[in-house]
């Protein structure tokens, strides 16, 4: 299965990723097949250049965004990237064991 995801790059606390697709078994580093864009989310205003066109061509040829970039690619203006979005359930439990007491008795 291909991925699209980011690709670290830059320097210790520069951080800069590219946007690149490439098997899921490939190291995160590793080979990639085609190199889609560029994000620098340490400049500011954050700066992400990506070809939609090749972005689309992708996906719809079978590639899955990883679940961040299907994050920044909505934020972007991309369409249908939730269904690659995972789901946040999680809730905060307290260590305390305040909310049995805040509870209702039943």
């Amino acid at each position: 299965m291909l991925r699209i995801r980011l690709t670290r790059t830059g320097k210790t606390r520069q951080e800069s990723f590219r946007i690149v697709v490439a098997p899921h078994t490939n190291a995160v580093k590793g080979k990639y097949i085609e190199m889609l864009g560029y994000y620098h989310p340490a400049t500011q205003p954050k700066k992400l250049e990506i070809d939609k066109a090749r972005v689309e061509y992708w996906i719809k040829n079978g590639a899955q965004p990883s679940d961040t970039l299907a994050t920044l690619l909505k934020r972007n203006g991309f369409e249908g990237m939730d269904k690659y979005i995972a789901t946040r359930t999680k809730k905060r439990v307290s260590k305390k064991g305040d909310d049995k007491a805040a509870a209702p008795a039943a």
